[in-house]
Formats: structure tokens, sequence, C-alpha cells
């Protein structure tokens, strides 16, 4: 079908005014819309995702104008949503066209979401939060009732988790209440395109959804910085390169430098701005700061007054800013498709090479840069792991959709089967569900504060809930969201600005006087009083304030490479002399792992006995393990004193020597010492705070009042006990072990090194440390100092530690 009787005149118009052709997969997703097909398209950054997501859309408003809403725009976050408004109103403005486009998110002002309801514009751009809102208003089947098309921006970000789970119970409603509505994903970074689109389908049904890939972009250009060829012992920041990634802002027009946590934006600002001698201007971004600090950044870096810009995962999707020319990854990507969409930040363009520089933090982080950066070249994503939705969720959901109106419990069901997390939703646990929402369960169906729905049978027989009690309307509202922070105290001035949030945790370890850095800037705490730390702009050092937010975990796919690289000494001439000679006296002092292999070294050290184990799976499931092995190795009477992790280790250390470590990774300590773990850890009690947050239990703000973290934790954890003693087999708990076990304690990946060691473990008993144990044993008492500046002392007991496992005799 030709171009042209796809598009009407204006946007001919405008593609040719612009010199620009429409695009093969721009061409495609128009013809899909034309079908009437649901679509996803994969196409690399630069490639006019977006535009061609809208295109459609823009096209049908031309040829049928509509006065009601017609599009509706999910993304991820909030900074993205903004600039694809920035970004589609000029087009549209160049077209001269009517069609209004206006974001709505948590930083909307009240009295425009307001107006969005009664006379909402053309083209919204949300969040899945805000939709999941505007669906428990009365108002919302009026509001919807013109929906043609919802297009899912980055739907990579959120589609295999709970707020993927949140947003496809959204589809589902939509669907319902505009039958002919089309969906539409767009994503840079799918490796199973099939797999997206069974999530995209309505009940799963993928026949009526048309895959586009668009064509590969220009390669980037990507090398890994190592200041003087030399890669440090420990660290995990890239803190050493400083100096030579303010050169690489000198050189560029614009520079974004990817963090993988707050503390570590934090403390790379700080210390690139002492080196900024020449007083360029640079930035810092993350989810902490206040929206007006965000924003004003957010501005600056869209009128290119800012040479460099700071960001964590607050910036890594889909962001166009068209004078970035270079991306700094410090610390390593984790992941290639992580990396791959960093990337894309620089040099915007499809036709155009994409300039990127990593900074790893060790010398397994270099070879995790190494594997991401082949894995880039190859490209070879990482493939994502879909699971059934969450309960707590479908709790969330159901009350929201009670708030808009009463609805029929069989109608309902079939409504939520076609959601893709949730077609396999059995009807007992859909009554379960709701018996939960309507009285709390068993243990709790005394209280009437839990009683939040009630049902009746209307004269057809059919079962008929609506909300109990106007108060329970106002509360899901107030108490939405499936994002769950740790408790946050506000970070003010005296005048009463508000500088962003900081944890509780973080804010407890402060007192009067104490400094730490934030958003830039040292600052003096005057007072700390929920929910406010009254803080003042001081001159003095300062301290990196620390989040608890997860990990990012290290994916299989990379993991498997770096094993690869362990395996095959053909690859290692191409490594710093430094790396090469550390892989090399590995193998003469002990042995590498082939790819399938665990091994094992045990050695003592300074009247300690040690074990580490070498398996690649990842912080959380290290951390796991290391609970599990100093449980089995109490019992044993080898009397262990703590252990240590990172995401390719795990080292144990004990008064008494193991000298057969095959029995203390037998895979039945799935089966005992895992429940006993975590039901007697804080885990299940920190998995359990957030179900029961999202799942409507406990509520995080009252009208007018909003609760402090410790009011919130006190609440859960006091139902907590009573449902582990009472109801045990609660819905909630439920869902918190399903929560515990993968999340937060990694257990497939757990599993799946247990299982591999029973065949494949190489236990060597060495006489002292060994070269490939030295950036794991130099975090022991330092785990949770590394999060602040740099330590002389780590850097010194990292070289004199290496100077024992380096010698050859």
């Amino acid at each position: 079908m030709a171009t042209q009787s796809l598009l009407p005149n204006a946007i001919d118009d405008w593609f040719a005014s612009r010199g620009w052709n429409v695009r093969r997969h721009q061409r495609e997703m128009l013809e899909a819309a034309r079908a009437a097909k649901h679509a996803l398209l994969v196409a690399p950054t630069g490639a006019g995702k977006t535009l061609a997501g809208f295109l459609p859309s823009i096209a049908d408003l031309i040829e049928t104008p509509s006065g009601g809403l017609h599009t509706l725009y999910i993304s991820p976050l909030k900074a993205l949503a903004v600039d694809v408004q920035r970004n589609l109103l000029a087009p549209i403005e160049e077209m001269a066209l009517d069609i209004r486009v206006e974001t709505r998110t948590g930083d909307t002002p009240h009295n425009r979401k307001v107006r969005q309801r009664r006379r909402p514009p053309q083209m919204l751009l949300t969040t899945p939060e805000s939709l999941s809102l505007l669906l428990s208003y009365s108002d919302s089947a009026t509001l919807f009732a013109e929906l043609k098309t919802v297009i899912i921006d980055e739907v990579h970000a959120f589609a295999p988790q709970k707020r993927g789970d949140l947003l496809n119970l959204g589809l589902s409603r939509l669907q319902a209440l505009a039958p002919n509505v089309r969906r539409v994903a767009l994503s840079a970074t799918v490796a199973d395109p099939h797999a997206y689109a069974q999530w995209l389908a309505p009940g799963g049904k993928t026949d009526n959804v048309s895959i586009v890939r668009g064509d590969p972009g220009a390669e980037a250009d990507i090398r890994i910085l190592l200041p003087e060829d030399r890669v440090p012992w420990s660290g995990h920041s890239g803190m050493y390169a400083t100096e030579q990634v303010m050169e690489i802002i000198a050189a560029h027009k614009t520079t974004l430098i990817f963090c993988n946590t707050r503390s570590l934006a934090e403390l790379t600002f700080q210390k690139l701005w002492k080196a900024n001698e020449a007083q360029l201007p640079i930035g810092i971004h993350h989810g902490s700061l206040s929206r007006e600090a965000r924003r004003k950044v957010e501005s600056a870096m869209a009128r290119g007054e800012l040479r460099g810009l700071v960001a964590t995962a607050s910036l890594d999707l889909g962001v166009d800013w068209g004078d970035v020319d270079c991306v700094v990854q410090m610390g390593a990507p984790k992941g290639a498709s992580r990396l791959l969409q960093r990337i894309g930040r620089s040099n915007h363009r499809l036709d155009e090479p994409s300039e990127a520089i990593l900074v790893p933090g060790n010398r397994f982080e270099y070879l995790e840069a190494r594997a991401a950066l082949d894995a880039v070249a190859e490209k070879e994503l990482d493939a994502d792991a879909f699971r059934p939705g969450g309960l707590d969720v479908l709790a969330q959901h159901l009350m929201a959709c009670a708030c808009a109106q009463p609805f029929e419990e069989a109608a309902m069901l079939a409504e939520i089967r076609s959601a893709a997390p949730y077609r396999e939703l059995t009807s007992a646990e859909f009554a379960r569900e709701l018996d939960y929402i309507a009285n709390g369960g068993y243990a709790l169906k005394a209280y009437d504060k839990f009683k939040r729905l009630t049902s009746e049978i209307d004269e057809h027989g059919q079962t008929i809930w609506r909300v109990s009690h106007p108060k329970f309307v106002k509360q899901h509202r107030l108490n939405a969201g499936i994002i769950v922070e740790a408790p946050m105290l506000d970070i003010r001035f005296r005048n009463g600005r508000k500088v962003g949030r900081v944890e509780e945790i973080f804010a407890a370890s402060l007192s009067t006087g104490d400094t730490f850095f934030f958003a830039g800037m040292s600052l003096e705490v005057l007072s700390i009083k929920d929910p406010d730390l009254l803080v003042r702009a001081s001159a003095k050092a300062a301290r990196i304030p620390s989040y608890m937010g997860a990990r990012m975990p290290l994916t299989t796919h990379l993991a498997n490479r770096v094993r690869g690289f362990l395996a095959d000494r053909s690859e290692w001439a191409a490594f710093p002399e430094d790396v090469e000679e550390w892989l090399t006296i590995q193998a003469l002092r002990s042995r590498l792992p082939k790819a399938n292999e665990l091994l094992v070294e045990t050695f003592p050290h300074e009247h300690r006995h040690y074990m580490v184990a070498y398996s690649f799976e990842g912080w959380n499931a290290h951390q796991s393990l290391g609970m599990l092995l100093t449980r089995r190795m109490e019992t044993a009477g080898l009397k262990p004193i703590g252990f240590v992790a990172n995401d390719y280790s795990l080292a144990c250390y004990s008064l008494e020597r193991v000298r057969d470590p095959a029995p203390l990774f037998s895979p039945d300590i799935l089966e005992h010492e895992f429940v006993d773990w975590v039901e007697g850890s804080h885990l299940l009690k920190r998995a359990f705070r957030e179900v029961a947050v999202i799942g409507g239990l406990v509520e995080r703000q009252h009208p007018g009042k909003r609760k402090t973290g410790k009011q919130v934790t006190f609440s859960t954890d006091l139902i907590y006990d009573v449902l582990r003693r009472y109801e045990p087999d609660h819905l909630l708990l439920q869902a918190a072990w399903a929560d515990a076990r993968t999340k937060l304690t990694d257990v497939g990946r757990l599993a799946s090194l247990l299982d591999r060691a029973q065949d494949t473990m190489v236990h060597v008993d060495l006489p002292r440390v060994s070269p490939l144990a030295v950036p794991v044993l130099v975090l022991i008492g330092r785990e949770h100092v590394a999060q602040g500046t740099v330590d002389d002392a780590l850097l010194i007991e990292a070289e004199a530690l290496a100077e024992i496992a380096m010698r050859t005799d």
C-alpha cells in the first residue's frame, strides 16, 4: 500500500517540509492501524518509535475530528511523559492541527486533573498509576467512551513487573469500556517479541497483533575507560576515573553520566564538581529529588544549557534530548538491554552512532563491561521472565473498579482473565480475593475497617459487589499505587522549600549539626521531626545518603558471558595487562571454572578459614545462600563468623576449616533451612509490608495527614504477627511469600546454583587466598562503608591482600 494512501496531506506535507520520508516500520504501524490490529513495535533508539506510535492517531484525528479522549499514552516515567508532550506538540503546532495534548501524573496540579476529567484533551499522556486512579471515578465510562488507541511506551520497563500487572488490568477495564480500543506497545530492547505480544493482546491471543520490527541503526561506538590501563581490585563506582570523566564532559556538547543507585549519583556528582575546574554547568537527576528540582534540570537539558548530567534510571528510558552526544556508565551495566537503552540517549538519531563509555569499578566489573559490550555488538538482549499477576495488585484493581461503579462478579472474572497475567486465575482464587477485600480474611473479619466491599444478589440471580461505605472510596484514591518506597522524610529549608526526600533509616543516623550531600549541595541538619528533615546550606564536608532500594541484578545472560571469559584463554590477550595477569596467576595457583562449573575454594587467612564460591548468580541469590550456608555451618560445628557477597561470588568465613563443601550445598537446603530462615527473618515482614500497602490492608495516608514510615511499619508488623498465628494461609501472606521468593531472595537462581553444584562443583583447597577471591574478601567489614567517600584504608587493604594472592611461590 502506498504511503500517500495512508497519510493525510497535512502529515505528508510536514514530512516533506523537513526533508523526511516515512520509514518502513512507521508505514507498517499505519497499516496495522488501518486494519484495526494491535501492534508491537521493536525498533532501535532514534528510529522514530514514538512518532510511529502516534502517527495513526494524528491521521485519524485529522480525518475524523473528535472532541473527546482519543489516545492514551502510558509511560513508565513522569519525565518521559513530559518529554513526549514537548516533542509531540512541535509537529502538531507546525501542522496547525487542533489537537490538545496534556500530561497527567502525580506531579499534575489537582485543578488540572479535575478539568481533564470534565474536558479531556484528545491525547492524554500518563502513567499506569494515574490510569488506575482515573478508572476509579464514576465518570470513567464517559471519559473513555470514545477512546480509540492506547500507546504503551518502553513496555519492557514494566510489563513483567507489578506495574505491568496493574497496567494490563487497566487495559482490560478500558477494553470493557471501549471494546474497539487498539493497543500499541513500543520498545527498543525486547529479546522475545512473541512473549510481549502475548502480554499485550487481550486474553493473550496474538492472532490480531502485528509485530513490527524497525531497521537496525548505526553501530554504537562503545569503549571501556581505563586510566593508565589499570583496573582496581575493589570498588563499584568507577571514582578512580573522575578526572577522565570530567575531560569527557569538556570534550562533548552534552554528556549523560548514568549511575546504578541514587547514592552513587550523589557521590559521582560531588567528585565531578570538585574536578570541574572549568566550572562547566553540570546537574544531577534522580527519583528522590523534589518535583521542582527535577523539572528545573529537565528544562535546562531541553534548552541545551547543561554540559553534563548525572542520573539514575530516572532518565534511562526514552527521554530525547538532541544535544546529548555521549553517555558514560559509572560501574557495571548489569545487563545488555539496560546498557543499550542508556546508550540510546546519545545521538538520538538512527543513522548516527551513539557514543558510550563504560567505567568498571573493579576487575570482575571489567569482565562484565566487556561481556555487555560484546552482547550489544552481537545484538543479544536479556530475556524477561513473565510470571502470574500479583494478588495484591488484583485486590487494588478490584477496589478501583468498585469505586467507579458496582460490578457483577461473573462478568468481572471474565474481564480479569482477559488480562494476560491473570488468564489462569481460577474461580476459587477470585472468590478468595473478593472475600479478602470484603472482610480482610478470617482472622480480621471482626474489624469494620477491613470491610471495604459488600455483595448482594440482583433480580437476575447475579452477585453484585459495591463499596460498603463512601469513606473507602476516598481511602482508596489516597493510597492507591504500586510503588512502595521505604519510609521517607521530606528535606526542607527553613522557608519551607522542599529539596527532595531521604529514607527514614538514613535520617535516623543523623543528628543536629550533621551534614550530608543532596541535590549537589552540602546540607546541615537543623532538626528532625516527622515528616520533615529541616536543613540549611553548608560549606562543610558531608556524607552521602544511603538508600535501601533493591540492587540491579546481574542478568543471567551477562553472567554466562563472564563465565565464558574465565574459561576461554583466547579472550585474555584483549584484556588489560593487569586483568590478564590476574587470571593467569589464578589459573596457576588454583583454577578457573569452566563455563558450567561451580568453583569452590577454601583457604586460611589471618586466623580464619574461608570458603569462596564463584557462582555468578547475582547479589540477591548470594545473600540468600550466605544466610543458609552459615546456618548449616553452625549446625555442623564449623563456628561461622559471617559472609560477604557480590554479583560474582560468595565468601563465608569461620573459625573451623571446611573440608568438604559439597554437603553444605545440597539442594534440600531449599526445603528445610530456606523456609525457616525466610519466616524467621525480616524478609517476609518486609515483603508483607509492601503487599499490605498495595493490597489496601494498610493505609499510607489519611485525609489531610500522611502516616509516618514508623506508623505504617508498626501497623503491618502487628497484622503480620496476627495472620502468621491465626491465618497462615492468608491471601496476602501468600503474596508476600511469592515476593520474598522471587524479588528478595531470587530463589530461582538460587535453585539453579544448587542444582549445578551437585554435578559440577570443583573444590580446591589452597594454602592462602587466591587472586580471584580478592575482590569479594575486601568487602568484609566494609559492605556499608563503600557508599560514602573514597576510603583510603580500603584501597590499602585491597593492595595488601592482592600482594599475598598474586605471589606465585
